[in-house]
């Protein structure tokens, strides 16, 4: 194994071990109706959109290591 499969298993286990302490019930705020457009979008989305640009990171770096490895 290399360092980044080491680190990659490292912190997916910090974050398997912390998750049930962030991911926990949240009372619905009785001044925020659902149905409003105001109404805040909140946690899931940012974990997406963190996920979305880790991908795309790693995508990106393995293809400029591909095109180096060709040269």
């Amino acid at each position: 194994m290399n360092r980044w499969h080491i680190l990659m298993t490292f912190l997916l286990l910090v974050l398997f071990i912390s998750l049930p302490c962030l991911v926990q019930a949240q009372t619905i705020d009785p001044s925020c109706d659902p149905q409003d457009p105001k109404c805040p979008i909140d946690g899931g989305l940012t974990l997406l959109l963190a996920a979305g640009a880790a991908y795309g990171i790693k995508k990106l770096r393995d293809s400029r290591k591909k095109g180096a490895s060709e040269l």
